[in-house]
């Protein structure tokens, strides 16, 4: 199996929630996304994904310090 590759995906939601279908394993298919979780998990209810995949996208435009 190779890598698989989320540089559209970071490109386009950047700072968003997202979630993907689970199926089939490894899916780049983002059924919802948004600026809560709740949104995102809205979205992919909505077209009928039960247990999606959840990422948060960081923006890596900006330092963080803890």
């Amino acid at each position: 199996m190779g890598y698989l590759d989320y540089t559209d995906i970071y490109n386009k939601y950047t700072g968003k929630w997202v979630t993907f279908k689970s199926e089939p394993l490894n899916s780049l298919e983002v059924v919802g996304s948004g600026k809560t979780l709740k949104e995102a998990l809205k979205q992919a209810k909505k077209k009928g994904v039960l247990n999606p995949v959840i990422a948060r996208i960081p923006d890596f435009r900006y330092t963080y310090a803890l």
